[in-house]
């Protein structure tokens, strides 16, 4: 038996005809190539066909039907049907309806339905076979080629939402806290624009874990995500890095070097530390964001990109406009929407969540038994300042595997993390630990948060100002009168 000429298979058919002498003209027309096209089955009802491919809806390649069978479902509503069950089935409309006339408007109606072809009938002088039988026969190989295209291009989206949904798995955010909570809520709002985002926080709390989350939950998921460490790279070589360079532009420019703005063309780019870049590299990004064209070192003419950018940073970048070190153009370009990630000290109940997560995490992946923490160590941990943030624990985490131990008590946590039982019974020890070295601000600054911050916890936790007052040893008029002085009255 002959094969297809495409990959070796039969294509099936499924015919749609409720007048006998119709179905007998299609047969005979066919039948030349039966070796290679096969009418696996014949119904004359729209119910009963959509029936059969509810059933199995991968037997058919191609739907033959009458654009007018008999019974309530047919032509445009049952193409539309066809297609709800089996997307990539295509459909051949056999019609009397453009005999003596060509209407386009129907033509029109019939491929926006779903119909990948349609055909006349017959004029009335043809009898054995459908009229023009070398079209009608082309055009049943021609639909299943395209089904086979429309299949690959299915199964290669459903391999990429997969890969999509496994990268998400591994990027999630841990922690059940509010805090926690109302970033995922930004998220997903910046998710759904393709406005540029600043996100801003300590070192070490999950900013790049962030910007990966939007860019994998917005339109751009299936494109490019190209995370570039502004500080970890030399002056000299980041506008090289960022926009490429033609062979010989420079000293060592021994080849052409793609940017990774054009690495990044139709996906996102996410810049870790934007403000640690220099003067130069700010004036050239400024200039693609204001119109989406880049300029390669050594070439005249500029290329297009459409690149959404995603920048984080953990300085106060409005203060580095004030003090001329970063551009308020550029700042205010990139500061479209703002997001602010919380230091791991202020969502404190998901320290034990990130450390049973970690715990899991390492005892599957090095295929090691998970250590148990005791109660009063976990309450340590819980009351530590992590300076580190999520960083410093999960690397917290990580050496608990390698010190031969299973069962930690205080003293143990205490010793990995080099803190004497002295410093952390000292308040204000534990506060200086959580202190960066990058975000050092004049003592005045630090006065007034520390104070608005201090007498907003002191008032949440108690029943009154006057008993607040108390607490912090202060008459109640000084209490109310520094209140509103902090914006707290």
């Amino acid at each position: 038996m002959a094969r297809s000429m495409f990959d070796g298979r039969v294509i099936t058919l499924l015919l749609i005809e409720d007048e006998d002498f119709d179905v007998r003209r299609i047969q005979n027309t066919l039948r030349p190539f039966e070796g290679q096209i096969r009418i696996r089955d014949i119904v004359s009802n729209g119910s009963v066909a959509l029936d059969l491919l509810r059933a199995a809806p991968e037997a058919y390649d191609v739907v033959v039907m009458d654009f007018q069978i008999a019974g309530g479902l047919r032509g445009e509503n049952l193409i539309h049907e066809i297609k709800q069950i089996n997307p990539s089935v295509q459909i051949i409309v056999v019609t009397k309806m453009t005999v003596h006339f060509t209407d386009f408007d129907f033509a029109n109606s019939l491929i926006r339905a779903g119909a990948y072809w349609y055909c006349t009938k017959y004029p009335g002088d043809i009898e054995d076979q459908i009229y023009q039988p070398t079209d009608f026969v082309l055009s049943i190989f021609n639909a299943y080629q395209k089904r086979q295209l429309e299949k690959e291009h299915l199964r290669s989206s459903r391999k990429l939402s997969r890969n999509v949904e496994k990268t998400l798995r591994q990027k999630q955010l841990i922690g059940v806290s509010q805090a926690l909570e109302h970033v995922r809520e930004q998220i997903k709002k910046c998710a759904e624009t393709g406005a540029n985002v600043l996100i801003t926080g300590p070192s070490g709390t999950g900013k790049e874990l962030v910007a990966a989350n939007i860019h994998y939950t917005g339109p751009r998921k299936f494109e490019n995500f190209v995370p570039i460490n502004c500080g970890g790279i030399p002056n000299d070589l980041i506008e090289s890095e960022l926009f490429g360079n033609e062979k010989g532009s420079f000293t060592g420019a021994e080849s052409r070097k793609t940017g990774l703005f054009e690495a990044a063309h139709e996906g996102t780019l996410f810049l870790d530390e934007v403000g640690e870049l220099p003067a130069s590299a700010q004036v050239k990004l400024l200039r693609v964001l204001e119109d989406g064209q880049i300029e390669k070192i050594g070439r005249t003419e500029t290329i297009a990109v459409d690149v959404r950018v995603i920048a984080a940073t953990n300085k106060d970048l409005a203060r580095e406009v004030t003090q001329k070190r970063f551009r308020d153009d550029l700042f205010y370009r990139l500061n479209v929407v703002h997001l602010s990630i919380p230091a791991l000290t202020d969502r404190p109940e998901d320290i034990p969540v990130l450390l049973d997560h970690f715990i899991v995490q390492f005892s599957y992946e090095l295929g090691r038994p998970r250590p148990s923490i005791d109660k009063d160590a976990l309450t340590f941990l819980s009351r530590y300042g992590w300076p580190g943030n999520v960083r410093e624990l999960k690397n917290f985490v990580q050496r608990l595997f390698f010190v031969g131990e299973h069962d930690f008590g205080p003293s143990d946590v205490r010793l990995l993390l080099g803190v004497s039982p002295d410093e952390d019974q000292d308040p204000i020890s534990r506060m200086v630990r959580s202190w960066q070295q990058e975000e050092i601000i004049p003592w005045k600054e630090v006065e007034k948060n520390v104070r608005a911050k201090y007498f907003a916890f002191v008032r949440k936790h108690s029943k009154s100002d006057a008993e607040a007052a108390k607490k912090l040893g202060l008459a109640p008029p000084n209490f109310y009168r520094m209140c509103k002085e902090l914006g707290l009255k």
